[in-house]
């Protein structure tokens, strides 16, 4: 079972940085050659936040030691790859403060060579066609001390040659013939069970339409297109770990400029959520969330719109480090590290979410100020805004009380002086409601001589600090909270129905929200703190000109056990 992470911020060596720094050693196998590594995603989805701690350790290992890293699209099967996904992908790298130069490749643009490749191991006797059904297949697979079998492993190689190209020819259907290599029947590993390294597929290519119809394994094409691109360490998930003999095979047996090395780390795992594409597409074709964008989701996108920067994942990448052990990382470790960003960087603003009115009975009426408030009191170099201030203003509801709960130090009538954020200290007189008994105004006085509202005058106020926002020139608009997408810790075990773990409250809309008039000149991905509420973005795909709409990127509150 996979270890929890509470505590990611013990560090720990990196095994990866080890090898490399061996292998680059004097008399190491790359003595004097440039670390080259490269990231290999299949373009059948959006990246994740999985994929993001294997792309920051493919590009930041190139980066640490001075190195390359190529971006190569793994489009070696037909199947659901769309230029969409590639264009994407890119998209998400370039976010991240990644680059990949001119070293931008297609698997399938090798697939030429991947044929020539199979057809020299054919020709030196090491790979046959194979006639068995994929029942037949299973079925002579063999098991623990059962070796495998095939009938046609002994057949000749001019009639091996002879199937493959009419293979490639188009003559058979799908699942009538295979290539397989001819290995070891009897190994204790069965990737090395002579592995299938082509399969028939009639289904067209995004990129090469009916070209082809025959299509590499990728445990066949991986190494030789890390070879040909002169990679030097090849860096996957602990998935490959024994599948890497047959990388191996295949670096040595195949007729390639370069012998990569392998090397294998574990996947990230979080708590509250699934990475698999397959789970995630369908959360998206069911319509259970409105996008592979949707602020829910790990996808990059669906971050990026909720309002995680860029620092923010790379810190966390960087934090939970690399190891070759299984493990789940809190959730609230990545908003941790994204509250820690925001907190040195957001500016401080003033918004209501659940509105109602307050009037200040004794400040002049058609009377308008500006008072004066920090942009960031953790950057002093950040300065400070005016914000109008006049009689009429709105403050959050759950800041009165008509009849207070014991140690309530927020507004109720005859109750102790409340600070106003920035501007006057008020004390409660009382409530205006409608015929249903529903408090729609809040009736206060000011004390005019304690303009700034600032603790620092030394006055001694028993109230709270309460934040408004000026009724007349107050902007409206809609505000999103979310939670977890998933109310189960680990909604990817295998037994259970993910879909049964959604949250029903991941989403919570908020309309008529009142926020402060210099937000309505914003744009996304502009991130603010809403004092007293949390972190939050303005929405990239919904806000527009005369509509706004946040998303809570985070809370304040920190519940990540440190």
């Amino acid at each position: 079972m996979a270890d929890e992470i509470k505590a990611p911020e013990l560090e720990s060596r990196n095994f990866i940085h080890a090898f490399i720094e061996e292998d680059v050693a004097p008399g190491g196998q790359y003595e004097g050659m440039t670390v080259h590594t490269r990231f290999p995603p299949e373009p059948n989805g959006y990246l994740h936040i999985g994929h993001c701690k294997a792309l920051t350790i493919d590009f930041g290992t190139a980066e640490k030691y001075g190195g390359l890293c190529n971006l190569r699209m793994d489009d070696t099967n037909p199947t659901k790859e769309d230029e969409e996904f590639v264009e994407a992908i890119k998209e998400d790298i370039h976010w991240l403060g990644f680059d990949w130069g001119d070293r931008f490749f297609y698997g399938s643009d090798y697939f030429e060579e991947d044929y020539r490749q199979a057809e020299g191991l054919i020709k030196k006797g090491l790979a046959y066609v194979c006639e068995l059904s994929p029942e037949e297949f299973k079925e002579y697979r063999g098991g623990v001390g059962v070796p495998a079998r095939s009938p046609y492993r002994d057949r000749p190689m001019e009639e091996s040659l002879d199937l493959f190209r009419r293979m490639r020819a188009g003559e058979f259907p799908d699942g009538a013939m295979t290539l397989r290599a001819k290995i070891d029947l009897n190994s204790g590993n069965f990737n090395m069970r002579d592995p299938v390294l082509y399969r028939i597929n009639h289904l067209p290519h995004h990129r090469h339409g009916n070209k082809w119809c025959i299509y590499p394994m990728y445990d066949f094409a991986h190494p030789i297109q890390d070879a040909l691109e002169g990679i030097t360490h090849s860096l996957c998930s602990l998935e490959f770990e024994a599948h890497r003999p047959l990388y191996n095979w295949v670096v040595e047996h195949c007729d390639l400029p370069a012998k990569p090395r392998q090397i294998e780390f574990a996947r990230l795992g979080i708590d509250h959520t699934v990475m698999s594409k397959r789970k995630l597409r369908r959360l998206v074709e069911e319509g259970r969330v409105s996008g592979w964008d949707d602020p829910r989701m790990p996808t990059l996108c669906g971050l990026r719109r909720r309002g995680y920067t860029p620092r923010s994942i790379r810190n966390f990448c960087e934090r939970i480090g690399v190891a070759k052990a299984a493990s789940v990382v809190e959730y609230g470790f990545l908003e941790h590290c994204l509250r820690e960003d925001l907190n040195a960087t957001a500016e401080r603003v003033m918004a209501v979410l659940r509105p109602v009115k307050l009037t200040v009975t004794n400040y002049p009426e058609g009377k308008t100020e500006t008072v004066t408030v920090e942009n960031n009191p953790v950057d002093p170099a950040a300065g400070t805004r005016e914000v109008p201030f006049s009689r009429t203003l709105w403050v959050e509801a759950e800041d009165f009380l008509e009849t207070p709960v014991p140690k309530y130090k927020r507004l109720y009538p005859g109750g102790p002086e409340c600070r106003l954020k920035g501007a006057y200290l008020i004390r409660c007189t009382g409530c205006v409601k409608d015929g249903a008994g529903n408090v729609t105004e809040i009736l206060c006085e000011y004390d005019p001589e304690s303009r700034g509202g600032d603790p620092a005058d030394g006055r001694k106020v028993k109230g709270a600090t309460i934040h408004w926002v000026d009724a007349a020139t107050a902007a409206d608009a809609e505000v999103r909270l979310y939670d977890n997408l998933f109310s189960d810790e680990n909604p990817d075990a295998a037994d259970k129905d993910f879909i049964e773990c959604l949250n029903p409250n991941s989403l919570e809309v908020l309309t008529g929200c009142k926020v402060e008039a210099s937000l309505a000149e914003a744009e996304a991905p502009a991130n603010f703190q809403f004092l007293r509420q949390g972190y939050f973005c303005l929405d990239s795909k919904d806000s527009a000109p005369g509509r706004l709409v946040f998303n809570r990127s985070v809370s304040l509150k920190d519940s990540f056990k440190k």
